[in-house]
């Protein structure tokens, strides 16, 4: 009977080239490869170097694909996996790379072993090994979206928590949904960064586009004053309507030594007085 690894590793090394063919139509046919994301010459490319570097450890006889004769390939597949995940391929297609080896693996097989036990267990060896590392290309493309994911939600909190000069000494951060505990850490450092940089004697917290004000949302808030105060900023609240009002005082929230307003209007102006300045109209 036939050793396995010898086998596999005789396989991939006498008809590497035959099998790179066969691969590369297999996934051209079975829709893994995405003809509208990456072209067919860097598929081959990529089909080659997985084929070249799986040689090695197959004729080593390594076992263990997180080994360190595995690194090179590991290190191909997460290059791979990436890629794929930025340039928009489905976790199932970007698998599929390396499980569309199996029937071109296993038809050569079939040609070259003639006993059925050996053959059997060549078989079950190869699929073994390819499921391993399908899956390891599945787990990295996973953190690959996690991390994409991750960076544009704080892309977009920094983004939603844009803070403003809008008179001299005054800036204003309107806020627009949820606000919760990272997006407040957000906000306060983008409101004491421009404190600093303008060295504003007043800040404008607008709440208008905040949907509802819960004990948790009002401590958020507390906080942030309490940061500016310390930076040498006063706080104007403002977007306090009706129904926040109505909130506030039945959570008995005390919002103490903290001005507000119903408006951003309303707001300005008390920026504006606080700070020497005075609006009047202008004559006709």
């Amino acid at each position: 009977m036939p050793d396995t690894p010898n086998t596999l590793a005789a396989l991939l090394s006498e008809e590497e080239q035959g099998l790179l063919d066969e691969w590369i139509r297999e996934q051209l046919s079975n829709g893994a490869h995405r003809r509208d994301l990456m072209s067919e010459v860097e598929l081959r490319q990529q089909s080659a170097e997985f084929l070249a570097l799986l040689r090695g450890p197959v004729q080593q006889g390594a076992q263990e694909i997180m080994g360190p004769q595995w690194e090179p390939l590991r290190d191909l597949l997460s290059s791979v996996s990436r890629s794929r995940a930025l340039q928009g391929f489905s976790p199932t297609e970007t698998a599929m790379f390396v499980f569309s080896l199996k029937q071109p693996l296993f038809q050569r097989l079939r040609e070259r072993v003639a006993d059925p036990s050996a053959l059997a267990e060549a078989t079950w060896a190869a699929g073994h090994l390819l499921d391993r590392l399908g899956l390891f290309t599945t787990e990295v493309y996973q953190r690959s979206r996690e991390e994409v994911i991750a960076r544009q939600q704080q892309e977009l909190l920094e983004l939603s928590t844009p803070v403003v000069k809008i008179w001299e000494g005054v800036v204003a951060v309107p806020l627009i949904g949820t606000l919760d505990s990272a997006r407040t850490q957000v906000v306060m450092e983008n409101l004491l960064t421009r404190i600093v940089e303008t060295g504003a004697q007043v800040a404008i917290i607008d709440i208008t586009g905040v949907p509802t004000v819960d004990t948790l949302v009002a401590q958020h808030l507390i906080k942030t004053v309490a940061a500016a105060r310390l930076m040498g900023a006063e706080c104007v609240i403002s977007g306090i309507r009706p129904q926040i009002a109505q909130t506030i005082v039945h959570l008995g929230i005390v919002l103490e030594n903290v001005t507000t307003k119903a408006t951003l209007a309303d707001a300005i102006a008390v920026a504006l007085r606080t700070t020497g300045y005075a609006v009047t109209r202008a004559r006709a």
